[in-house]
């Protein structure tokens, strides 16, 4: 029973570790592909409807490994724009499961593609244990009052300047943190973030290159803060898409992706684990897929 009740806690501390670093990395696709998972001022950024699903796991099979779905859709009228997002995340016995809907408003400084951008998000969020999974005595204090919590209001606020190269963002994510104090967490939450880019075109014509630098500064609850640099380069008029990241945790995401006729996209990423998880296991593999119903940009 010793050894059961040994091996039970250094598995719940290895999820709970993986917890945390899959937060220190979010959907890879909220740098190029889907910029509205870290921003709402981002929903309905082009005029007409955006599906998007994103699904990240471990490259390799671990019990209770984190896992992570989500969902967006999004709409943008003349000035307007609304969303809708669903994200369910696991790790270990953890469920996470948050539905927000979003509002922005996209103000044109001039004719030449320049706007600002303001988003905010509300909804619900909730964490959860999977009991049917734990083995031991389910009459612990601790998972009855984990099991009492109930879903809790939550939500974003962001701002953005784009113009046809430049891209300026700041948002502030999970604002419930700031009036109420959670003891129970799945992972420590991100903070805030902070991205700029600027877009190249190498080449121009049917067979145009481009390249889109980047760099995001972000906040993790509890974590040192991180930045990540990097670039996505486009071919075939944006249609052959090739991203690269490097993060401060000491690993780096790459993907590779086609947005067949700029509506239609699908892209595979891979994550590298970070310094503190590589004797544990390999990175985690992210697929993603968009339908643009609408213009593009």
């Amino acid at each position: 029973m010793k050894f059961k009740t040994l091996t039970l806690t250094l598995l719940a501390l290895l999820c709970g570790k993986f917890a945390v670093q899959a937060q220190l990395n979010p959907l890879s696709a909220q740098y190029f592909n889907n910029q509205y998972l870290a921003n709402p001022a981002f929903a309905g950024v082009t005029e007409g409807l955006n599906l998007y699903g994103a699904y990240r796991t471990l490259w390799n099979t671990i019990p209770g490994a984190p896992l992570t779905q989500n969902i967006t859709a999004d709409y943008g009228f003349d000035k307007v724009g609304v969303g809708f997002s669903l994200r369910n995340e696991s790790a270990g016995l953890q469920r996470e499961l948050q539905v927000l809907g979003s509002y922005a408003y996209h103000l044109r400084l001039n004719d030449s593609g320049r706007q600002l951008h303001f988003g905010v998000s509300l909804g619900v969020s909730g964490q959860s244990l999977q009991t049917g999974d734990i083995v031991g005595d389910l009459s612990d204090p601790s998972i009855g009052l984990y099991k009492e919590r109930k879903a809790y209001v939550d939500g974003d606020v962001g701002i953005a300047y784009t113009s046809n190269r430049l891209n300026l963002q700041v948002a502030v994510p999970n604002l419930n943190r700031l009036v109420k104090k959670e003891d129970f967490r799945l992972v420590n939450q991100s903070t805030f973030f902070t991205a700029a880019s600027y877009k190249l075109n190498l080449t121009e014509g049917a067979d145009a290159v481009g390249l889109e630098p980047k760099v995001a500064y972000r906040g993790i609850q509890g974590y040192k803060n991180i930045w990540d640099a990097g670039a996505e380069m486009s071919f075939i008029d944006r249609q052959i898409l090739l991203m690269g990241l490097y993060h401060s945790t000491e690993n780096a995401t790459f993907g590779l992706g086609m947005d067949f006729k700029r509506k239609y996209l699908i892209s595979a990423m891979y994550t590298t684990q970070t310094a503190a998880l590589t004797n544990y296991t390999n990175g985690s593999f992210e697929l993603n897929l968009r339908f643009n119903l609408g213009k593009t940009l």
